[in-house]
């Protein structure tokens, strides 16, 4: 007889008998495998004909669901994508296509213990919303100080990391959203402590800088269905216009910039050091760790494209294009907390940051929605994962080299409404490292269309 149990995050093997899978424990006198292979040790026993006593699944008890939801045709496609690949696999759909609804449906059909991971406490309120909403019933709440575990339940990923111990056998369905966040060195883990069958990430945005994506597919399964903004502009998202304006610096902030970058590319020349790519980068950032010339050097580079992103003239053709499109419901997005300030003072405009206490944010947010306030300044709070009421009109006077950013604001315009078409304007200082960083991000975005 094989006993296969669940032991704080992975599986206990005793019996004797060995796996592909599992690794010996001299400790406890049995073997332990990593909890992502449950089903397939269990396989492995049955087609062995091993008998086993199986003890490692604790779930909440099953709920009766009212399904309410009816999908798009690319949306039933991509489910079925997903059923065929074993319930396992990520699905790629623009911000504002509806993702959710592709996973709640999901969840609907597969009617089994389901967690769903996301990154904020504000997308767990807005998942436990659509749930009650769409489904019928609550969803428990793992994060914010709360730990109650039901049938569907929505947790961040810190506290999905931090309680796989506990909550691993809890649940056959896992669902990621923004799963990009599931390659990060810790949140990996929870891919291997859980023991859940099925799987499905969403995003709007696979690829990650470091790579680390190529690391998700042995956690979740691969790429099952992917689409990008043009697939879907003009039928179910709304058409959109993209135009680069550029700014000068003034006197001033030239004369800074050209001080700050002297520094930065002496370094690089003195020490032979060529940045060719992100990879190059990321390595010249871990020099700086060891190297205070190299860090000199690194803050005298992001001061001067602190200049260039903030730059005075960027805050005074903004204000001609408000004018331009007066009325229209605007979105305007920035890297920096401090342009996000300045902006809203200058022109009256309610804002949203990091600092943005919570239910202030939500009133902001539904002003805006009902027309009561008609323009908004934000940083990267807003950049991902959270419903942002419709706008037509959006700035970037800051952006990165990414393509994640940039997705995700221009799908904060996308939402289908009759008549609009969606402009997104992004303001770049001319002359300076932010045009190759915008170009950059161009050129990636020409590449995936």
């Amino acid at each position: 007889m094989v006993c296969v149990s669940f032991d704080k995050g992975s599986l206990l093997i005793k019996g004797n008998v060995k796996t592909p899978y599992g690794k010996w424990d001299s400790r406890v006198g049995a073997y332990r495998a990593k909890s992502l292979y449950y089903m397939d040790i269990l396989d492995y026993f049955r087609e062995s004909n091993f008998p086993i006593q199986d003890t490692v699944l604790k779930v909440p008890p099953l709920e009766v669901m009212l399904s309410k939801i009816s999908l798009r045709s690319y949306q039933k496609q991509a489910l079925l994508n997903w059923n065929r690949n074993k319930n396992k696999g990520i699905i790629v759909l623009p911000t504002a296509a509806g993702k959710t609804f592709v996973a709640l449906k999901a969840i609907s059909d597969m009617k089994t213990p389901t967690l769903i991971v996301v990154p904020t406490l504000d997308l767990i309120d807005q998942w436990k919303s659509r749930i009650q909403e769409f489904l019928g019933v609550e969803a428990g709440t793992i994060g914010g100080g709360e730990h109650i575990v039901r049938m569907i339940t929505v947790s961040t990923y810190d506290s999905a990391y931090l309680k796989a111990s506990v909550l691993g056998n809890k649940f056959n369905f896992l669902i990621f959203d923004e799963v990009h966040h599931l390659a990060s060195q810790s949140y990996m883990q929870i891919g291997e402590m859980y023991v859940a069958p099925y799987r499905m990430g969403l995003t709007a945005t696979y690829e990650r800088i470091d790579e680390r994506h190529k690391l998700l597919p042995n956690l979740i399964g691969n790429i099952v269905f992917s689409l990008d903004v043009e697939d879907l502009a003009g039928s179910y998202l709304s058409p959109y216009t993209y135009e680069k304006i550029y700014a000068k610096l003034n006197s001033a902030e030239q004369k800074k910039y050209l001080e700050k970058m002297r520094i930065f590319r002496n370094y690089l020349a003195d020490n032979r050091i060529f940045l060719r790519s992100a990879q190059d980068f990321q390595k010249f950032i871990m020099l700086t760790g060891r190297d205070p010339h190299a860090r000199k050097a690194l803050l005298a580079r992001n001061s001067a494209l602190k200049i260039a992103l903030n730059s005075e003239e960027k805050i005074k053709i903004l204000g001609t294009q408000l004018e331009s499109h007066t009325g229209a419901k605007t979105l305007i997005f920035t890297l920096h907390n401090d342009l996000v300030y300045i902006i809203s003072r200058r022109f009256l405009i309610p804002s949203i940051t990091y600092q943005t206490p919570k239910n202030e944010r939500r009133e902001i947010l539904e002003k805006f929605k009902n027309g009561e306030y008609n323009t908004l300044v934000t940083s990267q709070v807003l950049d991902e994962g959270i419903d942002v009421p419709d706008a037509s009109v959006g700035y970037i006077l800051s952006g990165t080299g990414s393509s994640r950013a940039y997705i995700q604001r221009l799908g904060r315009l996308l939402r289908k409404v009759e008549g609009k078409k969606a402009k997104l304007y992004e303001i770049v200082s001319e002359e300076t490292v932010e045009v190759r960083i915008s170009n950059r991000r161009s050129k990636k975005e020409k590449k995936a269309v």
